[in-house]
């Protein structure tokens, strides 16, 4: 047929019905799991009432179409051209599965950001920014919630009234959030009548809501007053409250030794948001610090959300719905509650912020200071860096005029920073106080500090009985059968375990390799020094807290309750107990071991001991009696443990960025580290050196790239070289300051495709070098 036939006999539309066609929506849609997207496919007409960006949907994926749950990102006009597709290929959606978004505009520009700077899908992103109890509505039914009517909360003690009645109406005037009448039947012991009564009358309103059906509201405790402040905190505060006023973005770092009043600064600026009608978010780096700043917090505030990861589904789904509905004023947490979805943001805070559990270790791998910065950026309030130890990125912004620097160098009531003595175990083990881990000047310190009545914590940074099992015999060491790991010997099981991997074995009695019987138990963890302490120390009241014994929920507050109650003498453990913990009658302070993890092959190694052990000695000295603090190394003279013992940090971050500097470390230039794995070890090796290829020919090709701004140091086996039955590679990629490191890997390797055998990650900003 010639073209004169085709176009007489042609079926295409008349520019009318061409019109018609391109008038349609489409809806661009993200997955959590790959194929990631985005796609495009039609909102059939009878879904257009009900669909909404943020809302999930299903539609049909690939040739069998198979329904699969997307994000809805971006609704497209049909005739706008930035539909990929016309009407007649789209695919339809099949439902709309959410009666309203579950995440708003600008949490959803928060999560491109984070897809972007952290090179990680965004259907991805927005699975971790909406917790999984919230997609699934967990643990919650429909209920029936009550509160005074606005027009009778200041005038209705004026009307005629029953005496149920007014018990109502005092109950519900007492608590901050709305009650169901189970609730206040049960509060009053009176019968639903009295609400009922008062809801014809509309005095009282009635909102039907989703909600936990578990979740009962706690009457609020005495308020605490706010107190009087130094004038180091008062100058805190002052430039806090500027920018409060201001309604602007300022970044502040305030810098604080430990015991300066940093949170009493914390909560006066959190009242004046509150009274502004916004809400702030607090963010704390343990879930052992989560009790005690919920309960301190708590004394001054009636409208407390917490958020963290031991909460069951139902919990945070519940607290959820309350922070989205504006009935938190203060929401508190880990390093998820940044994603909280406060619909007034007035001020973000960050405490501790030095610490490294703010890096999320699976993607996407966010840090939770960055998210927060630039989220109080967009929403135009301040964001508060809270530390004692403030971390080298964050010291070297504030130098530079990036963040203002508030100092508060001096104790409250200008109590003295504690003593720090260093006892050098190179020296017949510290004068060691019998067999053990203990030197003597340890050993008499406690027993003159249980004498006075006082309390002791001690430190050590590594958990189980012996870190290292091995045959006398034949040298073998008991390795983890997947990781290139040294098991952990845990003497309460009698299990030989790994740390990476949770693999456990039970503890030979003879040489796995030679069948020699006698295998020696070396290295110490917190196991062994708990039995030490308990058979030095009998008749005292001990507690261990690690991440063995901190697993079932509430264990971290039941421990500290015990410990502030003085029913537990020694606190002994990881990390957990090194920082924020503020205990007035703890006046000694043991480091049983400062040089853990000072060897690690990490740049960031110093750094996090000077912070740990400054960190762990500021938890005493805190009360009248003062403190002391014993700190056992085997390397006195190391940098990062003189300045500790000084409490010195402005020359340990002098000393510290002129060593990045010289060698080209962070914060001096962008950081990303990849790491590729694979079961097979040459299949990992060719990837990696397949990507480093790929992203030094981008970079020398790629505009606006100075000569010697990007380099890359590897690709070699990681230090972890064999983790979970995988080979590691891994290379780190430098970059200028200026440079969108994570955009350029995606463009330098956005048309690599790898067999199924091989699975790489990027790390953006990382603080993991294993």
């Amino acid at each position: 047929m010639n073209r004169q036939q085709q176009n007489l006999f042609s079926v295409d539309p008349d520019p009318w019905e061409l019109d018609a066609m391109d008038d349609f929506l489409a809806a661009r849609v993200v997955f959590a799991e790959p194929p990631f997207g985005p796609y495009d496919y039609l909102v059939p007409d009878p879904l257009r009432s009900s669909i909404d960006v943020g809302r999930r949907l299903t539609v049909p994926l690939g040739r069998g179409g198979r329904s699969m749950i997307a994000w809805c990102v971006e609704l497209l006009d049909g005739r706008s051209g930035k539909v990929h597709g016309d009407r007649q290929r789209l695919r339809p959606i099949e439902s709309v599965m959410d009666e309203r978004p579950l995440i708003n505009g600008a949490m959803l520009k928060l999560a491109h950001w984070i897809a972007d700077y952290y090179v990680t899908p965004l259907g991805q992103v927005i699975d971790t920014i909406v917790p999984s109890g919230v997609r699934s509505g967990s643990g919650t039914r429909e209920f029936t919630y009550f509160s005074i009517h606005p027009d009778f909360r200041s005038c209705w003690r004026d009307e005629r009234l029953t005496e149920q009645q007014r018990q109502v109406l005092n109950e519900l005037d007492r608590f901050a959030v709305p009650l169901t009448a189970k609730q206040i039947c049960q509060e009053l012991g009176c019968t639903n009548s009295p609400i009922q009564s008062l809801k014809k009358r509309g005095i009282l309103e009635a909102e039907v809501v989703r909600a936990h059906a578990h979740q009962f509201a706690v009457a609020p405790e005495d308020k605490e007053k706010p107190l009087r402040l130094n004038s180091q905190q008062a100058r805190a505060l002052e430039s806090v409250s500027k920018a409060l006023t201001e309604r602007k973005h300022q970044t502040m770092l305030l810098h604080g030794v430990t015991g300066s009043g940093k949170t009493e600064v914390y909560l006066q600026a959190i009242e004046q948001v509150i009274a502004g009608g916004r809400q702030a978010i607090v963010l704390v780096p343990e879930i052992s610090l989560t009790p005690q700043t919920r309960q301190r917090f708590r004394r001054r505030f009636d409208r407390i959300a917490v958020l963290h990861s031991q909460m069951s589904g139902p919990e945070r789904h519940w607290y959820w719905q309350q922070i989205a509905a504006g009935k938190v004023d203060v929401v508190i947490g880990t390093r998820s509650a940044i994603f909280a979805p406060v619909p007034q943001l007035g001020l973000v805070i960050i405490d501790e912020e030095h610490d490294g559990s703010f890096k999320q270790d699976k993607a996407p791998r966010y840090h939770a200071r960055d998210v927060a910065r630039y989220r109080a950026q967009e929403a135009g309030v301040p964001l508060v860096l809270g530390s004692a130890t403030p971390s080298i990125e964050t010291w070297q912004n504030a130098q530079e005029g990036q963040a203002a620097l508030l100092s508060m160098p001096d104790r409250v009531e200008d109590r003295p920073l504690p003593i720090v003595s260093i006892v050098d175990m190179r020296v017949a083990g510290g004068n060691a106080a019998g067999r053990g881990v203990l030197s003597r000047p340890l050993y008499n310190a406690m027993e003159a500090t249980l004498k006075d009545d006082g309390q002791v914590i001690l430190l050590l940074n590594r958990r189980g009985f012996s870190t290292f099992i091995q045959c006398p015999s034949c040298g073998e060491t008991l390795e983890c059968k997947d990781c290139s790991i040294s098991l952990t010997h845990h003497r309460d099981t009698e299990m030989a375990v790994c740390h990476f991997c949770d693999f456990e074995m039970p503890v030979p009695n003879v040489c796995p390799s030679c069948d020699f019987v006698g295998i020696k138990f070396s290295g110490l963890g917190t196991q062994k020094l708990e039995a030490e302490v308990r058979r030095r120390f009998k008749d005292v009241p001990l507690l261990r807290m690690d991440t063995d014994t901190m697993r079932r929920p509430g264990a971290h507050e039941q421990a500290l309750n015990e410990f502030r109650q003085k029913r537990v003498k020694i606190l002994l453990g990881t990390q957990m107990i090194a920082k924020g913990l503020d205990f007035p009658d703890v006046t000694l302070v043991g480091v049983v071991n400062a040089d853990t993890g000072l060897h690690m092959p990490d740049f960031r190694a110093r750094e996090r001991v000077f912070g740990l052990v400054t960190q762990v000695a500021g938890r005493t000295g805190r009360g009248p009696k003062g403190g002391r603090v014993i700190v056992q190394t085997y390397n006195p003279e190391d940098p990062a443990i003189v300045a500790a013992s000084h409490h010195d940090y402005l020359g340990f971050a002098k000393e510290e960025l002129g060593n990045r500097r010289a060698l080209g470390y962070p914060p001096n230039r962008k950081l990303a580290r990849i790491v590729v794995r694979s079961e097979k070890e040459e299949m990992a090796q060719q990837a990696v050196e397949t990507l480093a290829t790929a992203l030094q020919t981008y970079a020398d090709q790629a505009d606006g790239m100075a000569p010697g701004s990007f380099m890359i140091l590897g690709p070699s086996a990681a230090p972890v070289t064999r983790l979970r039955g995988f080979y590691r590679y891994h290379m780190l990629v430098f970059a200028g300051r200026d440079c969108h490191l994570g955009e350029l890997i995606h463009q330098a390797t956005a048309a690599i495709r790898f067999p199924d055998e091989v699975q790489w990650i990027v790390d953006v900003d990382p603080l993991d070098m294993m």
